[in-house]
């Protein structure tokens, strides 16, 4: 829910099961609720508006640092990082810690990222993801096999389209198929 209204992901466990199941998590323990989207690329051109970053909570927090934390797990006091996960066309099992563009990998991802595209923001580390997802405002091929996409948007497209830097996530639920979901360990 932003700005009141809802925005519908469909996440794919089957394709993405560690990416998906790590974002159902996130969302049961609470981490996004309140979060700010504190990345939206407009100009020149649409491109994506990310959030997750877990101090973005801090309404005191600068805003201009956001886009550098991720969650700390509680049990661990250490920032819970899950591998760079993608699975080919026609392959059984994704593949984890690389890009597509490495040598000797040059099929074409599952989940693509067309607009509305639901995917983990990373660093240079492919295995960095943490919290901190985006959405793509169109299609942006050039970011398939770099990014692990886990889902799109099925309603609520508007409403991504007139995120703002600053708007909050007011409350992320699961609404159906946890059951389809295994527990990040």
């Amino acid at each position: 829910m932003v700005k009141g209204s809802p925005i519908t992901l469909e996440l794919d466990g089957t394709n993405a099961p560690i990416t998906a199941g790590n974002f159902v998590d996130l969302v049961q323990k609470g981490v996004y609720d309140g979060l700010v989207f504190h990345r939206v690329l407009r100009e020149p051109d649409p491109f994506v508006v990310q959030g997750g970053d877990p101090q973005g909570k801090d309404p005191k927090f600068p805003t201009a640092q956001l886009g550098t934390g991720g969650f700390i797990d509680p049990k661990t006091s250490r920032e819970r990082r899950i591998p760079l996960e993608i699975k080919v066309k026609g392959a059984p099992n994704p593949t984890y810690s690389k890009t597509l563009e490495q040598p000797g990998v040059g099929e074409k991802p599952v989940l693509l990222h067309s607009r509305g595209a639901v995917a983990m923001a990373r660093s240079n580390d492919p295995d960095s993801a943490s919290s901190q997802f985006y959405i793509t405002l169109i299609d942006a091929s050039h970011l398939d096999g770099s990014y692990a996409v886990f889902g799109y948007v099925k309603q609520g497209m508007d409403v991504v389209d007139k995120i703002e830097a600053g708007d909050r996530i007011e409350k992320a639920t699961v609404t159906q198929g946890l059951e389809n979901f295994k527990a990040v360990q």
